[in-house]
This record gives structure tokens, sequence and C-alpha cells, in this order.
């Protein structure tokens, strides 16, 4: 891969589940590289919503990295995530014309919560159907479903977890990661940053913040989706055989009202 790169830059990973991010450093210069990333990644990058785009190239092998400008800063931390900058960024992105206009020229069409729930129950193994918590919060999503009717479909992030969210040493705020975006309900990204995150007797001035007021309405979806959302990381950690995470997520089900 190094041939992509000038002369003198130092190529390292850069950790991560994919193990497609990589370090590029030469002198005082970094790079942030990635190898197939979102293909709507420049308009990310053109809305703010990520670091800045530097280049993008094809090697011969076809795969396409894309080089970002390194930002010196941090993770957000769990309690963050409950400040007004955090609800002002989600804003943007699911307001985003740019991006729906890019989502859907990409082909992608809206994930309805049927599509989503379909999908959900092909993929459930089997021993996790047997949990009883996973049966009853499976039967919830299918009689609630009706009751499920986005105002309006945005590009949703897919994966709140605060890991994905960087503040930098000037204070800009960033959401990286991209790969699970989805055209779908917004609240398919509020409910878990809601449920996992910011205390229920914040939400209201949280949603506030981000454009809108707490209706019952809003709450149901909010409820559907982190239940919807909880179901996959059980899902995800059961079949990389992690134990100790399938049994916290399987736990939290309960702690969901």
């Amino acid at each position: 891969m190094e041939h992509i790169l000038e002369n003198g830059w130092v190529l390292e990973p850069a950790g991560g589940l994919t193990g497609e991010a990589f370090i590029a450093s030469h002198e005082n210069k970094k790079l942030f590289i990635k190898r197939n990333s979102s293909p709507f990644l420049a308009v990310l990058s053109a809305e703010g919503i990520v670091p800045k785009l530097i280049w993008t190239k094809r090697s011969e092998s076809g795969d396409v990295f894309t080089a970002q400008k390194w930002i010196k800063g941090r993770k957000l931390e769990p309690n963050d995530m409950s400040g007004e900058d955090v609800a002002k960024l989600l804003k943007k992105i699911h307001r985003s014309k740019p991006l729906l206009s890019m989502m859907k020229r990409l082909g992608k069409t809206p994930f309805s919560p049927e599509i989503l729930l379909t999908q959900l129950q092909s993929k459930l193994n089997a021993n996790l159907i047997k949990e009883f918590a996973i049966s009853k919060t499976i039967r919830y999503l299918e009689q609630h479903v009706p009751e499920i009717r986005p105002n309006n479909w945005a590009v949703c992030h897919g994966d709140m977890n605060h890991n994905n969210w960087m503040i930098t040493d000037e204070n800009e705020l960033f959401l990286i990661d991209w790969e699970s975006a989805i055209i779908g309900d917004p609240a398919f990204d509020l409910g878990p940053l809601l449920y996992w995150y910011v205390p229920e007797d914040e939400w209201e001035n949280w949603l506030n913040n981000y454009g809108i007021y707490l209706t019952d309405s809003i709450y149901n979806r909010l409820k559907w989706y982190v239940y919807y959302q909880t179901l996959l990381s059980i899902q995800f950690f059961d079949s990389k055989g992690n134990e100790k995470d399938r049994v916290f997520w399987l736990e939290y089900l309960d702690t969901i009202k």
C-alpha cells in the first residue's frame, strides 16, 4: 500500500475492528488513511462533519484510499454526549440535503421499520431467539411497527457509540466511521444516543437543542429504535464470541422503559 504515498512517508495501523485505517507520517506531518471508506466521504468533509479530505487515490488492485487531515483531540467520553454541541451536529447531519442526495445517487433507499425488523429477525442466531428477554423484545417490535412512522427520512450514522465522536483541541466536533450509514428515521440515531448516554430528565432540553419537542410519538420511536439497536449489539457480540458484552446488552434490555 506504501506505493500510494510519496517517498519518505511511514505507514502504521491505526487500530480499530476492521484493520482498514492507517496513520501516515512524514517529518512533522500526519495523515489519516482509510481503505475503501464510505463513498460519500467527500460530502461529509464538505459539510464539516468529518475531518477535511485531502486526497483520494485508487490502487492497482482497485482499492480506494482516502487521506484526511490529522486532527489533535480526543474521543468524547460518555458524559460528553449530553452536550448541546452533540445535539446540534446531529441535527445538521439529519437535515443535510447534500448528504441525503448523495446517498440516493448511490442507489440507497430508506430502511423502514418493517425492513429493519425483517432483516434483524433473519440475522439473529438461533441460540439468542431462545432467550426470554430477546423473544419478548421481538414481540414488542412486531406489535409497535404500525406506530413507528417517521416525519421525514434522513441520513443516519447508525452507530452512536461515544468513541465515534471526536473533539479537536480547537473545539471542533466531528462524527467519524460512516460505514453503517443508512437512510432512515432520525430516531434510528436518537434513540440509542438518548437511552445510552443522556439522563431521561434531560431529554426534553437535549431534543430542544436538536430542534424538536419530545412528544408521545417521538418517545415511542426512540424506544422502538433503542430496542432494535440493542438487539443488533447482542447479535454482534454473540457472533464474535464476546460473552461479557453479550451479557451486558442482554441485561440492558430489561432496563429500557
